[in-house]
């Protein structure tokens, strides 16, 4: 047998047997471009497959939004007591909101840790939450410590010191061997009053008096049991006023807590700081997943400076926001127990924004909640207490 050799136009050797020429040059341009195609189809498949994967990635992982320096804080009261339905969770919903914290990567930390980090400048972590827990009921002991030992979590405990050793409260030795463990104790003050409605029943100077001795009342008791003294307050009912933050500031606090929903960013105001309540019908995981994806929409409130109700009912919320970093069109407020509100642009040059309820508000509390989409994905969130002292 014989063998021939002849280059193909591309200049490759081919052999074929006998001295056979081989398929013509129309049959090789022809299996090249049939080649060709078949590649790129599987190239342009690969190439879908990959964007779809990409895709689905950024829409699973939570979005960073417009500020990655934030915090998303919760406050709840009771675990596993359902005699209170309004201010409890269930053990089991709790556990798995921990376990979701661990499976996503969050780092909890104490709210002092958030607030220190926010007074020196340094960035949060990206995934960053705080469990802060208010009144001191036994069932943080019995429900909630059992899971945060486990999933070595810290919390901020606020207790009010009139109610220490009470029925279904904890008591000092308790107190104190929590303390020892790392969990953060805050100031909730001795008799968890009415601090804004006796602001309205008082002079001014009188009430200061009676409003600072109620809380180093408590301070000094934390002194005399823990040995310390409390950097951050919560107020009671989440009730606060500017006179109220002053105080709290001359008497050396570093930060305070309200019950206001939203997330805490660098710009938040440090004696109004915002928690999403963990309790009744918001105490799920479903919820809980949805406020840890909301981001600190940034909102500057230019009036009215004080959350306390006048004779101007339902009032008007004056705010600048940033409409660069928002779906203008998205934009709503929702109000309690009414319809959801369009907030009017009124300085387009400087963002200046003005929305007022359709009714007067119901309720001793009420809130404006702006929500919007942002343009870099994810939802932003902010939300304006109301007072009817």
């Amino acid at each position: 047998m014989v063998i021939r050799c002849r280059l193909k136009p591309w200049m490759f050797p081919v052999c074929y047997p006998n001295g056979s020429t081989g398929p013509s040059l129309r049959e090789h341009v022809t299996a090249f471009a049939v080649t060709c195609a078949r590649s790129f189809e599987i190239i342009n498949i690969m190439i879908k497959k990959t964007l779809w994967f990409f895709l689905l990635v950024t829409l699973l992982l939570p979005s960073v939004g417009w500020c990655a320096d934030q915090a998303t804080v919760f406050v709840y009261h009771r675990f596993g007591d359902d005699r209170y339905p309004s201010t409890n969770i269930a053990v089991d919903v709790f556990e798995a909101q921990l376990a979701y914290l661990k499976q996503h990567d969050y780092q909890v930390m104490t709210l002092g840790q958030i607030v220190a980090a926010r007074k020196s400048g340094t960035p949060l972590p990206e995934r960053c939450a705080a469990l802060t827990v208010d009144d001191g009921y036994e069932s943080f002991l019995t429900g909630a410590m059992p899971l945060l030992r486990r999933y070595h979590y810290p919390a901020t405990l606020f207790v009010n010191s009139d109610s220490v050793g009470g029925n279904s409260y904890l008591d000092w030795p308790q107190l104190k061997a929590l303390h020892e463990e790392g969990i953060e104790i805050g100031n909730h003050s001795a008799s968890h009053p009415y601090f804004v409605t006796q602001q309205q029943k008082m002079p001014l100077e009188a009430w200061r008096t009676w409003a600072r001795q109620d809380i180093e009342t408590a301070q000094q008791l934390f002194e005399k049991h823990l040995g310390m003294k409390p950097a951050l307050f919560a107020y009671p009912y989440g009730e606060y006023s500017p006179q109220m933050m002053t105080l709290l500031k001359e008497m050396g606090f570093q930060a305070a807590v309200a019950q206001q929903s939203g997330v805490i960013s660098a710009q938040a105001e440090a004696f109004a700081l915002p928690r999403f309540p963990m309790g009744g019908p918001f105490a799920t995981l479903k919820g809980f997943t949805g406020k840890l994806a909301m981001r600190a929409m940034p909102v500057t409130v230019i009036a009215p400076t004080s959350p306390v109700i006048d004779d101007n009912d339902p009032p008007t919320l004056r705010f600048q926001l940033d409409t660069e970093q928002i779906v203008l069109s998205s934009l709503r407020c929702y109000v309690q127990g009414q319809d959801p509100v369009v907030p009017r642009l009124v300085d387009k040059e400087q963002g200046v924004f003005e929305v007022v309820a359709e009714k007067p508000l119901a309720g001793r509390r009420n809130k404006y909640t702006l929500t919007a989409q942002g343009r870099k994905g994810g939802w932003g969130w902010f939300s304006q207490l109301w007072i009817h002292p």
